[in-house]
């Protein structure tokens, strides 16, 4: 589609680094996440940049002076986009958590829809597209990430900057019922017209989208069938698709049969004396349903006494927005159920849920899923949810269950064989737990190796080459590196 791609350029709120200041000094960390995972050697063989904020508000010259340096060692640009306190406060924590975040997650009635917040959001959006419009050129393809940078290909076209664009929401795209509560509908959804390519992770986000888009510009025209299509609005056309993000299944997969991580899983396993694990982990956040799931663990043991004794329930719930009053509000909750229902249920020698609010390091986090009999991934909604995807890359064993909510993006692609709840139906959930509890060895081992063969074959690698080959008719070994990462394409 678009000959002659010279660069990949990434766009984000984030950078792919940590940026903090500890003692006084600032230091930078590189990020680990599976996109970086991904895309770092596409950008570094290929001259390519990534344009975000480093994640600490007016921060001074010696962040820049880190950045170069971390840059000049990784091999690719990072640019960074200053934003100040107000920025962060308005555009970040106001119009991206309190209005877009909740809004597409389906939770309408925590949106707070202040006007400042959509202008500041408009703001900071310009000012990252100065930055994109500076930093590229007309062969370079830009490749914007998330709800919080929706306006980006429209602010290059109103500077008259013309670039090829891809934009890829990974959060749910909402039904029209929800979406036109937005008092900036029309706006937003013009912002997204105007790239060249809209991905969405699952088919019915892109419904969604295609609904939205039929009742606010009824003049939109859809063709072509399948994953990708072809939408017509006027003189220009775009093309949406659905693109379920994924993980880097072999890292896992690698680090959970790691000797060490093997003997952690091991120690995990005989702390709780053997028992049956049920494992949750999540970033601490209202859409994550953690609340509904506790509560699912203590109808599980009313109603159910034959599995007291022989089983515990593993909490981790990563610290997330801590200085946000509701999410402070929210961890409240969680540790108040834990302590009701472990003193409800505990006995001498044994205590139900085992409750961790704290970030655990990779290799411990891959250990406990190894460990886990059950993997419970019940979130509210989701767009994806990889916890989902990793607990299965991590069950070398073959021998787990998961338990997953029909609401997760992930339940697209892995519902034949993960067992699905709906995660406010906490005797559903209960009912499901002691039904897995008591699954033979045999259809276990079938589910699971059924889904760690989705998520093999479905892996990161395979999410950046259908986006791109949907972008920009080009994949990962059009970007050679000087070491390839070897992947299953389908």
């Amino acid at each position: 589609m678009v000959p002659g791609i010279r660069r990949l350029v990434v766009v984000s709120n984030r950078l792919p680094v940590a940026v903090r200041e500890v003692d006084g000094e600032w230091t930078v960390k590189a990020g680990a996440g599976g996109l970086v995972t991904a895309l770092a050697p596409v950008l570094r063989d290929r001259g390519g940049i990534w344009i975000g904020w480093s994640g600490a508000a007016d921060t001074d010259d010696h962040v820049s002076d880190l950045l170069a340096d971390f840059s000049a060692e990784a091999g690719y640009d990072l640019r960074a986009v200053p934003l100040t306190s107000a920025e962060v406060d308005d555009y970040y924590f106001g119009f991206s958590n309190e209005i877009i975040w909740p809004l597409f997650h389906d939770f309408q009635t925590r949106c707070r829809f202040k006007p400042d917040y959509w202008r500041m959001y408009l703001d900071v959006n310009f000012k990252f597209a100065e930055v994109v419009a500076r930093s590229t050129q007309s062969d370079d393809y830009v490749w914007v990430h998330d709800y919080h940078l929706m306006h980006q290909a429209f602010f290059l076209k109103s500077m008259g900057v013309k670039r090829s664009t891809g934009f890829f929401l990974h959060i749910p795209f909402p039904t029209p019922d929800i979406f036109l509560k937005l008092p900036w509908r029309w706006k937003v959804i013009q912002a997204l017209t105007e790239y060249d390519l809209v991905g969405f992770q699952t088919m019915q986000d892109r419904r969604n989208f295609v609904q939205c888009l039929h009742m606010l510009m009824p003049e939109a025209r859809i063709e072509g069938r399948g994953a990708v299509i072809t939408v017509h609005v006027g003189s220009r056309s775009f093309r949406l698709g659905a693109f379920p993000i994924s993980i880097d299944f072999n890292q896992f997969n690698e680090l959970a049969d790691r000797p060490d991580i093997v003997r952690e899983a091991f120690r995990i396993k005989e702390a709780l004396r053997h028992r049956k694990i049920i494992l949750g982990v999540d970033r601490l956040d209202y859409t994550k349903g953690i609340p509904e799931r506790i509560r699912s663990i203590g109808t599980l043991l009313d109603r159910y006494p034959d599995l007291k004794g022989r089983v515990n329930f593993v909490q981790i719930a990563v610290p997330s927005r801590t200085e946000v009053g509701e999410y402070r509000d929210l961890r409240i909750e969680i540790e108040q159920l834990v302590g009701r229902i472990n003193g409800r249920h505990s006995f001498p020698g044994w205590v139900p849920v085992h409750y961790h609010y704290r970030s655990l390091p990779r290799e411990k986090l891959v250990a406990h899923y190894a460990a886990a009999d059950v993997g419970l991934v019940t979130p509210l909604r989701d767009g994806m949810n990889l916890v989902a995807k990793e607990y299965c890359a991590c069950n070398t064993g073959e021998d787990g269950v998961l338990v997953l909510s029909e609401f997760a993006g992930a339940a697209a692609q892995l519902q034949k064989d993960a067992y699905l709840v709906n995660p406010y139906d906490v005797e559903g959930v209960a009912k499901a737990l002691h039904r897995a509890f008591y699954w033979d060895k045999a259809t276990r081992r079938d589910h699971m190796a059924n889904l760690r063969e989705q998520v093999r074959h479905h892996n990161i690698y395979w999410w950046v080459d259908s986006f791109l080959q949907a972008g920009v008719s080009k994949n990962l070994d059009d970007f050679p590196p000087v070491e390839t990462v070897k992947y299953e394409r389908g």
